[in-house]
């Protein structure tokens, strides 16, 4: 069972995922995957974006990669930003512990006078962004 964690009422950020857990995803209602996390990063044993892909497609679940190691970039936290803009809601990202993907979603909405509240709503959902309050 994937470990959901719902940040707001369109957006929800997850642990590595995997095709077995495609089902759940569509059964909550998610129309959206985002694939933070680039494949192999884990090793042979990680699940790889092309069999999600096509199992959430047959779901009809859209399903982006945007794929990235460490901090994101300002690339990054612009194309995070544009798929969050015209992607179907709610969305789902995940990456290897939904850190990486809640970071690109906190700073898609950078300089929009919300750092309190981005701080406040990631820890409601588990992660620590109070380094990043600067930045927001």
């Amino acid at each position: 069972m994937a470990d959901i964690r719902k940040v707001t009422d369109y957006f929800a950020v997850a642990p590595q995922i995997d095709e077995s857990d495609v089902e759940e995803i569509a059964s909550r209602g998610y129309k959206t995957i985002i694939a933070n996390r680039p494949d192999g990063e884990g090793g042979i044993d990680q699940p790889r974006m092309g069999s999600i892909r096509t199992r959430a497609e047959e779901k009809g679940i859209t399903f982006v990669a945007l794929p990235f190691s460490g901090a994101p970039t300002p690339e990054i936290i612009e194309r995070m930003q544009s798929i969050l803009n015209e992607a179907p809601t709610p969305v789902l990202a995940y990456c290897r512990t939904g850190t990486r993907s809640i970071t690109a979603w906190a700073l898609s909405h950078g300089g929009q006078g919300q750092a309190d509240e981005i701080v406040d709503t990631a820890a409601d959902a588990g992660y620590d962004l109070s380094s990043l309050k600067s930045l927001l």
